[in-house]
């Protein structure tokens, strides 16, 4: 049974959501906040897989909220999937960078929410190819100037794995582009979060641009 916390500030959205996710035989919704404090208590105190969390929220917002449930060592079991009305949000980069598992629209379909509270209880992040170039790509041109020192612990392999999680490919499509199997790639992968004391896949791919690995607007 995945465990789900809803935190929004509005009682309608987590009803519909709640309405959806308590329908379905692995999903059950432990509990919902109204505000980012009380999100990060009942997260510490419910100790969900999955947080559905507004950006926007009274008292703490949502993305101080996220910073705070990643940063603690207690809860690295749990993902927050940052929700926003637009999908080029300005505040979802900063929630990736917080150590957000990814992130969703408010109005995706029913299907889609159902996907993606799987997706990330089992650890993957909520990254297309295209919404991750134009999302991070965006956002990593007006950040500090790129750095590839972060990138010394790293072989030659795992950087080009890196650029390529970077781009958003899965690890099927890195073993394809690479012509390696899908688990070489998903070690490659993991060894690379490893080196990089990055928490998931959504992280890595910040990395990538923050260090120049991947430019913005470059397409692979």
């Amino acid at each position: 049974m995945i465990k789900v916390l809803l935190a929004d500030d509005q009682r309608l959205v987590r009803a519909g959501f709640r309405a959806l996710l308590d329908a379905q035989d692995d999903l059950e919704v432990v509990g919902e906040a109204d505000d980012g404090e009380q999100a990060v208590a009942r997260a510490a105190e419910l100790r969900p897989d999955v947080v559905l969390m507004d950006i926007r929220m009274p008292r703490l917002d949502g993305l101080a909220a996220t910073r705070r449930i990643c940063a603690d060592p207690e809860l690295t079991a749990v993902r927050v999937v940052v929700l926003t009305t637009f999908e080029l949000d300005e505040y979802v980069f900063e929630a990736l960078r917080a150590g957000a598992a990814g992130f969703l629209v408010k109005d995706t379909e029913p299907g889609e929410l159902l996907r993606a509270v799987r997706v990330a209880a089992s650890g993957d992040a909520l990254l297309s190819p295209g919404v991750t170039r134009r999302l991070i790509g965006e956002f990593a041109a007006r950040s500090k100037e790129p750095s590839t020192a972060r990138l010394d612990v790293l072989t030659e392999r795992e950087r080009e794995v890196l650029a390529l999680v970077g781009l958003g490919l899965t690890n099927e499509d890195i073993a394809r582009r690479l012509v390696v199997s899908p688990l070489t790639a998903k070690t490659h992968v993991s060894r690379t979060m490893v080196k990089l004391g990055v928490r998931d896949r959504a992280q890595l791919v910040v990395a990538a641009y923050e260090s120049g690995l991947v430019r913005p607007g470059w397409l692979g």
